[in-house]
Order: structure tokens, then sequence, then C-alpha cells
């Protein structure tokens, strides 16, 4: 079970439905997965896949052993049934069973473990980061998760989570309680993209300017090697 500092199952806003909410919140892989799918989708299909997931495999949570072991046409085959668990449903069910052999290998199929006895906010972001389809800023945004709403806070968790790890922030799914934060991650989000994509074009634009005055430069340095060449 994920339990939030109060020793009980943590209670949880994201996916917006109350069954998918609810498995996320007692069930550490369930967490993990959606995590994982949370990329290109809204975040409220990627936490709701979980729960898809467990349905679609009889039960009513995921276990790491059962997947890690699951032929993978078959549990593709669980991704890519209508309706998709993802946009991507292909290559995202095999990240997950990649996610899922990994914890089996190294925790003992136990998601928890992952967290469970990390000593600093360091050490459990290098262990999330050390997990497929974890990259730094995915390790770091459910670092943030852990410690904001299920009370898993070793020393340094803040810092470890970078400015996922704010408060009061409205960054990440780390910061979804509701409706109304979803709203503002989400126009959070928006204008981070926005202004990525400013950036982006301004840098493009400089770097046109340059190569033209280069081209500019080189050009006229030619005419007036050739026109030297001439009069000799």
């Amino acid at each position: 079970m994920t339990e939030s500092d109060s020793g009980t199952a943590a209670t949880l806003r994201i996916a917006q439905s109350p069954e998918a909410d609810a498995l996320l919140g007692r069930s550490p892989l369930a967490a993990l997965a959606g995590m994982l799918l949370d990329q290109q989708v809204p975040m409220e299909w990627a936490f709701t896949g979980p729960y898809t997931l467990a349905e679609r495999m009889g039960s009513d949570d995921l276990d790491a052993g059962r997947i890690a072991a699951y032929d993978p046409d078959a549990f593709t085959g669980l991704f890519t049934a209508k309706p998709a668990l993802h946009r991507y449903p292909a290559s995202m069910a095999q990240r997950v069973q990649q996610l899922c052999q990994f914890l089996v290998a190294e925790y003992d199929g136990d998601a928890s473990a992952v967290w469970r006895d990390a000593a600093t906010g360091g050490e459990l972001l290098k262990r999330l980061n050390a997990l497929p389809g974890f990259g730094k800023q995915k390790a770091q945004i459910f670092l943030a998760l852990l410690g904001k709403q299920f009370g898993v806070r070793p020393k340094g968790w803040r810092e470890a989570a970078g400015p996922y790890g704010e408060a009061g922030s409205h960054r990440s799914v780390a910061d979804i309680t509701g409706p109304e934060s979803l709203a503002e991650v989400r126009a959070y989000k928006q204008e981070a993209k926005a202004a990525a994509k400013k950036t982006t074009k301004t840098a493009k634009t400089a770097k046109t300017t340059k190569t033209t005055a280069k081209k500019t430069t080189t050009t006229r340095a030619a005419g007036k090697s050739g026109g030297t060449t001439s009069e000799k």
C-alpha cells in the first residue's frame, strides 16, 4: 500500500476518476506506472491508465511479477484494445513491462521498496532516475509527488525534486489536488511550452541572421579577391 504520513492510503485527485485515483493512492506500482505514462497525453488519461490496465487484466491491482512475465504481444494487446491506454499504446506497453521487469530484478517486485528506505532526497532521486523510462525530470516530478501527497520525505527531498518540490507551486502532477489545481498546472505547462517555443524561434532567427551575415561577408571578400586577380 502507498501510504501518506498519517498511515492511511493517500487520497489523490489526479486522474479525476474516483476509482482510478483510489488505485493510485493505495498501489505503489500504479502510481509509478501512471507517472511513466504521463507523456504526450493529458494527465488524466495517463493516470487513469493503471486502473484500466488492472481491469483488463482481471484484477483490482497491478502486480509487477505478473506483468514482467506476461507474453509481450498479449500485453501490448491490453494497451491497444479500444479505447487505447495511451496515444502510443504499443511503445508504452513495452515500457511498462520493462519497468516491471526491472522492479522484479532489483526490488523483488515491490515498487514501494524504491523509496521506502531512501535516507536522502538525493538517494531517492538516483533510484527513481535508474528506473526504465524515468529521466531526470520525470524522476524529480515523481519525487515531488511522493513528498507532497504521499508523505515520503527523506532529508533534502524538496531540493532533490528541484523546482517541482517548491511549496505552493503548480508546475506538475505533484501539485494536483482537484479540478482547480489541475487547471492551474495545465495553464503553467501551456505557458512554459509557449515560452520554450518563443525561445527556440528567437534562437533560430538569430542563427539565420548570423549565417546570412557570414555569407554576405564571404561573398564580398570573394568579390574583392576576384577583382584583384582580374587586374593582375
